[in-house]
């Protein structure tokens, strides 16, 4: 471990009562660690309340929530040295730190592949869960741990002297298996003692097949084998594509020994590959994601191994390792994973179907939140429910930002597909018809629209709104990109004229002129005319998008306007505000517009809790331009607003 990783295990482990000063002056990456091990201290805690029952959840949070790998170095480490020395502790917090170790930090020690750590603890923890079958496995191997590290040294060099001698260039690494291993064994094979022939085990490496059966001879030639404990799993390979040759041996000593002879492939495919030994060690359901995630963080040790290079270790650990998955927890202690950017809501469908569809409200960490917010790994969700399965079609819309999963988006368009038909199309209907007329378009242009959606009647485009699969706005849009590609209408010349919207209209006479939705034009404004299809002449500003839009592909039905004298009484205009929430915020804008004589339609208030950001919008009605830009440069000057600009 390099100095950071060494301090952060020190100072983490000081009094309480250092002072604040001289801990700020600990460094940016030490603190960090700190941070880490601080954060790993609430899955502590959850595994206490939860008794462990959700173990593998709990270590999935324990790696999201950790940010710098070497905090997991430190936590096994910390932890194997509290078991050391457990005997000074009470038996409940024996059986607690034991489980604690058996749940958590061996199977994470395992998945990283740190074998030494990962032995130890097991076999600690099942000293201090069931002492009396760990004394009576211990009195069967009758010898010390070190007695049997020793023999396999001794065996290990015999081997490797022989396969020299055989011109075989070889890798050996051996190991005794420990005591909670072998009780595992026992459990799973419900095999007597005397029948395991791998407490003490052999691996070779060789570069190819042909010398994984060379190597397999010198074995054999060397000690007399036993022949029912031969497989060859390289000519016939497990369910799991594992390939290793296995036999079992008498060695030194009158003792049997297992020997494993594979190549490098096979050995990167055994762990970490889909035959990884951790996986059916510790059972449980596979997922795929989360192994590769696991991968990652193996193969990026065994780059540190390569290169030397932390940095580079810890740069891709950050980069490569759970950074597209939340992971949140239910008020039991339950965790669940979710694509980041996932919201609330997500998480109420994530927990039960019936959760989401009867979700009200949300808490995370104790405090109320709207259901577009996002929660960050660690975070505790709680979902306030009724008692009616009610979600709302809203939530199928993007541009609101309640649903973020597509499995939830599903749920909610099933609920509303179940819904009578009848309804439905009401429903969609109405909503259609809010869009027509927010936009201004004749309802007689919906004539066409079934088939360019590729549907037989009106009413599936108004069950398809209802269900989420359209959007009444991707409707309208299609009708004005209809209504574009239609010839111009022929229009005679006549003197010019005034709307009722106070336009004047240059060499066009009795036709009807109205003020665009999408850009609002006042007073003061530079304008233009585009000849719609049944709606007269639609006036846009000459900034517009979308009069940009038509002009491109129908120029020729762009005309020239201008304001007349005749203006009409007022005009709609939207605005949006941004600042600073405050006390009293709501009601010091609404007495400027109120002051300056402005007409409030309708007005939208939102404050993001998580930055205290207020975002308010107002659809005002004023007399035209001047008017609106001096309201807007007084709300610019009330404390705390950041922005005041027009919107359309």
């Amino acid at each position: 471990m390099d100095d950071e990783t060494l301090a952060a295990a020190i100072l983490h482990a000081c009094p309480a009562n250092v002072s604040a000063e001289s801990m700020m002056a600990v460094p940016e990456n030490v603190a960090s660690l700190l941070h880490g091990q601080q954060a790993a201290e609430r899955v502590w805690a959850l595994h206490a309340t939860t008794s462990g029952s959700n173990a593998e959840g709990l270590r999935r949070l324990l790696l999201a929530i950790v940010r710098d790998l070497r905090v997991i170095f430190i936590l096994l480490a910390r932890h194997l040295v509290t078991l050391r020395h457990a005997d000074s502790v009470g038996i409940d917090e024996q059986k607690r730190l034991a489980r604690l170790a058996a749940d958590i930090h061996a199977p994470l020690a395992n998945r990283l592949g740190i074998r030494q750590l990962k032995w130890e603890l097991e076999d600690l923890a099942f000293r201090y869960v069931q002492p009396e079958t760990y004394r009576r496995i211990a009195k069967l191997l009758d010898e010390r741990r070190g007695d049997r590290d020793a023999w396999i040294v001794s065996t290990q060099t015999a081997l490797m002297q022989a396969l020299d001698k055989a011109g075989i260039d070889a890798q050996i690494s051996g190991r005794p298996k420990h005591i909670y291993s072998i009780w595992r064994k026992l459990q799973r094979k419900d095999d007597d003692f005397s029948q395991l022939h791998d407490i003490r085990a052999l691996r070779l490496m060789v570069r190819d097949v042909p010398t994984c059966y060379a190597a397999l001879g010198v074995v054999h030639a060397l000690w007399p084998y036993l022949p029912d404990q031969f497989d060859d799993y390289i000519a016939n390979p497990k369910g799991n594509h594992y390939q290793s040759l296995h036999t079992a041996v008498t060695g030194p000593g009158g003792l049997t020994f297992e020997v494993q002879i594979r190549t490098p492939d096979m050995h990167e495919h055994a762990e970490l590959g889909v035959a990884a030994h951790w996986r059916y060690k510790e059972g449980g359901n596979a997922d795929a994601q989360f192994e590769r995630k696991v991968t990652a963080m193996r193969q990026l040790l065994e780059t540190k191994d390569d290169s030397g290079s932390d940095d580079a270790l810890l740069a891709g650990f950050r980069t490569d390792v759970f950074d597209d998955r939340v992971y949140l927890l239910t008020p039991d202690g339950d965790v669940r994973d979710l694509p980041r950017g996932a919201t609330v809501l997500d998480f109420a469908y994530r927990v039960h179907t019936n959760v989401g569809h009867r979700c009200r409200g949300a808490k995370v960490n104790e405090r109320i939140v709207p259901l577009t917010y996002r929660p960050a790994t660690g975070d505790l969700v709680e979902i306030l429910t009724g008692k009616a399965l009610e979600p709302r079609r809203d939530w199928l819309s993007a541009h609101h930002g309640f649903l973020n999963t597509t499995r939830a988006r599903e749920k909610v368009r099933s609920w509303f597909k179940r819904i009578d038909r009848d309804q439905n199309i009401a429903s969609g209907r109405g909503a259609l018809e809010r869009e027509l007329r927010r936009l201004g378009i004749a309802q007689s242009e919906l004539e066409n629209l079934p088939g360019k959606l590729d549907m037989a009647t009106l009413d599936d485009v108004c069950v398809a709104i209802a269900a989420g699969e359209l959007t009444a706005g991707h409707v309208t849009r299609l009708l004005q990109d209809i209504e574009a590609s239609l010839p111009a209408p022929r229009v005679p010349a006549a003197a010019a004229i005034s709307g009722g919207s106070g336009i004047v209209v240059d060499g066009i006479g009795n036709l009807l002129t109205s003020l665009a939705r999408c850009c609002q034009p006042l007073p003061g404004d530079t304008v233009c005319g585009f000849i719609t299809r049944g709606r007269g002449i639609s006036v846009h500003r000459v900034d517009c998008p979308q009069l940009h839009k038509q002009r491109t592909l129908d120029p020729k039905r762009v005309i020239e306007v201008h304001w007349s004298n005749k203006r009409a009484r007022h005009y709609d205009v939207d605005i949006r505000l941004n600042g600073y929430d405050r006390k009293w915020l709501l009601k010091d804008v609404t007495n400027v517009i109120a002051t300056a004589n402005v007409h409030v339609i309708a007005v939208n208030h939102h404050i993001d809790p998580a930055h205290g950001i207020a975002d308010m919008r107002y659809s005002l009605r004023v007399n035209d331009f001047e008017q609106l830009d001096a309201l807007l440069a007084r709300l610019l000057a009330v404390p705390n607003i950041t922005d005041a600009r027009r919107t359309t």
